[in-house]
């Protein structure tokens, strides 16, 4: 499937950011052509910089909020390929500022769409949400993609309003263009490289790393956990195989099997085990809500139909994406160990073809 990349114009929105550094990074050992438009990386240090990503791709700094700024960019770079992952994407972030994660997440989207409207060149659109935009209603099997989407927090709301944004433009602009237009909904990713804060790995080797208890807020939640590359794989595949068939074209889920859709201590004890392996040291967890805003209790992704059409399932199970993001923290050379990483799952996933 990467071979589809090689030389070709992909623009990634949100490229500073861990999800999209990871991206990037899979771009670049395909072949493609990167142009990358985001804020400057919000945090310090932060894998963009790690991964030395600004002198191999073209970056540009930019608010996604700038229309005129971000529609020079489609007219220069002409991408055939966008990949749309620029947002606010904290829960608690957003109920501290909700005008903010409003702005960005959904004026953002209606900004990309536009300057796609307006771009000859692109063929193949795939705007990244999240498995938050379903009304949540508390039962214990997957959502599909025909659910009703409605996120409780202003986070998970504004997504769910830039999926609605995407079928809009969808349906009035490009029915009869040449334009493969697809939302995706991932579930919790964790993998080497992420140091933001509020998120369970990167908190868990803060903790570790200070020789501290983990804290742990809501132990009981249930989340779609699965490592990076399982979404960044797929949004790929999808980019790629719509372009050559527009037919395929939709929204679909990305997440893990229903055995590795575990609780949150599961995961932190997961965790603690697998540090004590590849380092040695005892460290726990301990449950210490703290009475932050809602959060849903219990998430889970049904992804039958990506399953379906693509034939596309997971790689790597729970354990082995903790084992892995632990070996990239561990790792002195954070390129080395991700660019092993990737060709790992490349491997795998032509031996399983």
């Amino acid at each position: 499937m990467l071979e589809f990349y090689k030389n070709r114009k992909v623009l990634v929105t949100g490229h500073t950011g861990f999800k999209g550094a990871w991206m990037c990074k899979v771009l670049l050992m395909a072949g493609a052509e990167v142009t990358g438009y985001a804020l400057k990386p919000s945090i310090q240090p932060n894998l963009f910089d790690a991964l030395l990503l600004q002198s191999q791709i073209r970056s540009i700094e930019g608010d996604i909020r700038d229309l005129s700024k971000l529609q020079a960019i489609f007219d220069q770079t002409k991408p055939e390929i966008v990949i749309h992952m620029a947002a606010q994407p904290i829960v608690r972030e957003s109920y501290k500022n909700p005008v903010y994660t409003y702005d960005v997440n959904v004026m953002g989207t209606v900004n990309v769409l536009e300057c796609i409207r307006h771009c000859e060149s692109v063929r193949s659109f795939v705007n990244i949400t999240t498995d938050k935009v379903y009304k949540n209603r508390e039962w214990e099997w997957g959502y599909r993609e025909n659910e009703e989407l409605n996120g409780y927090d202003p986070y998970s709301n504004s997504k769910s309003c830039s999926e609605l944004v995407t079928q809009s433009y969808k349906n009035s602009f490009f029915t009869d263009t040449e334009v493969a237009i697809t939302t995706m909904r991932a579930g919790n990713v964790i993998g080497g490289g992420d140091f933001a804060a509020d998120r369970i790995i990167p908190d868990c080797v803060r903790s570790a790393l200070e020789n501290k208890d983990i804290i742990i807020r809501n132990p009981y939640s249930i989340r779609p956990y699965q490592h990076v590359l399982e979404p960044v794989m797929a949004y790929l595949m999808v980019a790629a195989r719509q372009c050559e068939d527009k037919k395929l074209a939709g929204s679909y889920n990305i997440g893990p099997d229903e055995q590795d859709c575990i609780t949150t201590g599961q995961l932190a004890q997961l965790f603690c085990d697998v540090w004590k392996k590849q380092t040695g040291q005892t460290i726990r967890w301990i449950d210490q809500h703290d009475r932050g805003p809602h959060e849903a209790n219990f998430l889970k992704l049904d992804c039958s139909k990506i399953k379906k059409i693509f034939g596309w399932k997971p790689l790597w199970n729970i354990e082995g994406a903790i084992k892995r993001s632990i070996e990239a923290y561990c790792h002195k050379e954070i390129t080395k160990i991700l660019e092993t990483q990737i060709q790992s799952y490349i491997n795998q996933s032509v031996e399983r073809i």
